[in-house]
């Protein structure tokens, strides 16, 4: 995922394990191959160059490049955990020539100007608290004519979090910085974006996550606590307990995203 400061990896092996063993091997955010084909729906990815922001164990910069027929799929993450099991996994897959997962601290993205036809990103902006900055830098590295397309954790009003809120924020323990689908798409016009557009994808979410939370206290519980511990098991409940709640009350919204800066790709 992106942050804006450094510290101990918020995304280690532990939370890599749980993470797949819910969500898929190589997924750390829900839905699988068919959210991420969602996202991408209606555009022409076929030859293209594409950037993961935020592209955690590399499942789907892998499932781009695979399934939609990317020339080439770079994956960016700051935690150096996700970006090992990223490369392990494009190796194991004989992908090495056409994936490249880049990791480097917070700050500027390590890419050239103008670099990428599609800037992608799945369920990681949120930890990154300066919007404005975040997106004239995807701006910065996308060529004319290029497409961002991202799905992203949000809140449905910005100003304080509710008591719900913050309470699953805090069973979270991870860097959250939600901010509402007003708040990113302002700082993507702002960045230069046109033609920007928001999907609310609470209404899905909200389902799959009471199925998540079944599957954890039921069948995968004794799986998931031989890899990680009861413990972190019971944590992890705990807080899908607390988020199930914000998800039912409306205040979290995944959504989805897109705009595309000005010109012709070519």
């Amino acid at each position: 995922m992106v942050k804006t400061a450094e510290a101990e990896p918020e995304y280690d092996d532990t939370a890599i394990r749980f993470l797949e063993a819910l969500w898929g091997d190589g997924y750390l955010s829900p839905g699988g191959p068919e959210e991420v084909d969602r996202i991408v729906e209606g555009l022409e990815l076929a030859g293209r160059n594409l950037l993961d922001v935020g592209c955690g164990s590399g499942g789907v910069t892998l499932h781009l490049l695979e399934g939609h027929g990317l020339a080439h799929a770079t994956g960016f993450d700051v935690e150096r955990p996700v970006i090992e099991a990223a490369r392990q996994r494009a190796e194991r897959r004989g992908l090495v020539g056409r994936a490249t997962f880049v990791q480097a601290p917070p700050g500027p993205l390590p890419f050239a100007d103008a670099a990428f036809d599609i800037v992608f990103s799945k369920d990681a902006l949120l930890h990154v608290p300066d919007k404005d900055f975040v997106f004239a830098e995807i701006f910065r590295v996308l060529r004319p004519g290029g497409v961002f397309a991202a799905s992203n954790w949000m809140i449905s009003h910005d100003g304080e979090p509710s008591p719900a809120m913050k309470a699953y924020v805090e069973a979270e323990g991870l860097s959250f910085a939600m901010a509402s689908a007003q708040r990113y798409m302002e700082a993507m016009r702002r960045a230069g974006f046109e033609r920007v557009s928001a999907t609310d994808r609470n209404p899905w979410y909200r389902e799959v996550a009471r199925g998540e939370l079944a599957r954890l206290k039921g069948p995968l519980y004794e799986t998931v606590a031989a890899a990680v511990g009861a413990a972190y098991v019971d944590k992890n409940i705990r807080t899908w307990e607390a988020m199930q709640k914000v998800l039912d009350s409306g205040e979290h919204r995944p959504t989805h995203l897109r705009g595309w800066k000005p010109g012709d790709s070519g």
